[in-house]
């Protein structure tokens, strides 16, 4: 089987099974216990936090552990609707975790900023919202996971800065796969283990505030975040996290990477007519490619079931959203109509992802279009 669903979940990266197992062998005791073997899982967290602060730009303290980003993004929503007065602005094209968060802590004082037609979003218009509204947040992701548009961060986090709002970044699909030091600078960042080669069930969340936490019962985390630290799975993220920098700073990595997305792309619209490249126009990373499908003969016959049949794993969208029959949030504020979206595939690779790879999923959506369409 080969596997293009990296975006819902990178498969665990050697370095990172290496330093689970290290962990787990090394590292016997609770970080909180007083004896000396807490002491050394303790400076082990210590040890830890410290590297990837380094590795994001930011100060140690700031690096909050938690289960994931989901829980990351629950965690700032909660507090910043506690601490903040005025409204959340928030981007239409947010992973499901961020906007159900948001209906659920902001739930009367919350307003989507519009996506535009190539799955960016309507910059003017929040520049518009910042000036005309009492806002007590913002909050847009670094690289959308449907597909794969990278956002202007940086300019939003500067119209922020003006105004002294909060700005909350989920960059759990730009981890891994971009440089992430400039990542500190942002207020609010928040990561998953599992979606570059780490395991799952562990993230962060990087905060400068003293946080409002949203689980208690315990006085980890210096009393932002209850519960005993995943320090396995926090060295097995770390390793990943090493891997795959590593990987993406070799020389022209990421020019190769991008050169295997284009030609894959050209091709498909080349061999299979009717295929739309979904935000084509705008700035996108390399490892992710959606599409619509052209309509197939046999609505029965999905698009999914049939490349799977042929050994490709592929997606529909967001994982988190996987199931359900309406057409994908994003798609919709993209003003995508419903039956497009029904179409709608998404290709992502990972960081050891080959051209031949990406040839032989070519391959085999020129099969399935020859069966179906």
């Amino acid at each position: 089987m080969i596997y293009f669903d990296h975006n819902a979940t990178h498969p665990l990266l050697p370095s990172a099974r290496e330093a689970w197992v290290a962990a787990t062998e090394q590292y016997i005791a609770n970080p909180s216990s007083p004896h000396r073997l807490g002491d050394r899982a303790d400076r082990a967290l210590t040890g830890a936090r410290e590297e990837l602060s380094d590795l994001l730009g930011c100060l140690t303290h700031e690096i909050v552990w938690t289960s994931g980003a989901t829980e990351a993004n629950n965690t700032a929503i909660a507090h910043l609707a506690g601490a903040q007065k005025g409204v959340a602005l928030v981007s239409s094209i947010e992973h499901p975790s961020v906007l159900a968060a948001v209906r659920r802590y902001f739930p009367e004082r919350h307003q989507l900023i519009p996506a535009t037609a190539n799955g960016e979003i309507d910059l003017e218009w929040l520049q518009d919202a910042l000036k005309r509204t009492e806002a007590a947040c913002v909050i847009v992701m670094a690289v959308n996971n449907e597909t794969g548009v990278i956002l202007p961060v940086s300019d939003v986090m500067h119209a922020c800065m003006e105004r002294k709002i909060p700005l909350l970044c989920d960059a759990a699909q730009w981890i891994g796969r971009q440089p992430v030091k400039g990542l500190g600078e942002l207020p609010l960042v928040t990561g998953s283990a599992h979606k570059f080669g780490g395991p799952p069930g562990v993230g962060f969340l990087k905060c400068p505030y003293a946080l409002r936490p949203l689980i208690v019962g315990g006085p980890q985390e210096e009393g932002r975040r209850a519960g005993t630290e995943n320090l396995p799975g926090i060295l097995s993220m770390l390793g990943a996290l090493k891997s795959c920098l590593d990987e993406t700073q070799k020389h022209d990595f990421l020019t190769e990477r991008y050169r295997f997305q284009k030609e894959f792309e050209t091709e498909l619209r080349r061999l299979v007519p009717g295929v739309t490249i979904l935000g084509e126009s705008s700035s996108r990373i390399w490892n992710t490619t959606a599409v619509i499908m052209p309509p197939a003969r046999d609505s029965r016959q999905r698009w999914v079931v049939k490349l799977d049949r042929l050994g490709l794993a592929v997606s529909t969208g967001s994982a988190c959203s996987s199931g359900k029959e309406e057409p994908s949030h994003v798609l919709r504020a993209m003003g995508i109509p419903k039956d497009e979206a029904g179409r709608a595939l998404r290709f992502s690779a990972g960081i050891n992802t080959t051209q031949a790879q990406w040839q032989a999923l070519l391959d085999g959506l020129c099969q399935a279009a020859s069966e179906l369409v």
